[in-house]
């Protein structure tokens, strides 16, 4: 069984914040995939089942994320978890995939972290930092630009297919495959 978890934070207010990318990703795979909500008040989010894989989206803002995981990954006795999140350490358009390690300050991962473990794949998605002296905080919970929506829309789909493709192969193969160097938008 393998959980796809896409890190954000609900509500029609945040729906297009740089901070909900993994819920963007995760949207393209419930689509893609056909998933049949499943989802129960317990498991506070949007859970979503095709075959042995789950696609959740947590509903407790992402501070604290790991809540949501804890209760699908113990109800459903979850074997593999891969986390989609943001990265603002890496340029937009590229994407980088790892094996546990550091939350890198991320408070989705930090709760998932103490709740669960460290030890899940991640599909880091870029991004990048605020070019201005503008808060963290308020870029991450800003939405795309414009001029930005069409690079989103294709780490949205590219992401979606590392995630597939992770379910099937191991990490190694996977970083081979689609190279942390590669910027899918030029």
């Amino acid at each position: 069984m393998t959980l796809i978890v896409g890190l954000g934070n609900p509500s029609d207010k945040y729906k297009n914040n740089r901070h909900n990318i993994g819920f963007m990703v995760v949207d393209e795979l419930i689509d893609d995939l056909l998933a049949k909500n499943i989802s129960k008040s317990s498991f506070k989010g949007e859970l979503y089942k095709k075959g042995d894989i789950f696609l959740l989206k947590p509903f407790t803002y992402m501070n604290l994320s790991g809540q949501s995981v804890l209760a699908v990954s113990r109800y459903f006795k979850i074997s593999k978890i891969i986390v989609i999140h943001d990265d603002l350490d890496i340029e937009l358009g590229r994407i980088k995939v790892k094996f546990a390690g550091s939350s890198g300050g991320h408070n989705g991962l930090k709760s998932i972290d103490s709740l669960v473990s460290d030890s899940y794949e991640r599909i880091r998605i870029g991004i990048s930092r605020p070019l201005n002296k503008q808060s963290v905080v308020s870029y991450v919970l800003s939405d795309f630009s414009k001029d930005e929506l069409p690079c989103v829309q294709k780490v949205i789909k590219k992401a979606a297919c590392i995630a597939k493709d992770l379910i099937k192969s191991n990490i190694k193969e996977i970083q081979n495959r689609y190279p942390s160097k590669e910027n899918y938008c030029k």
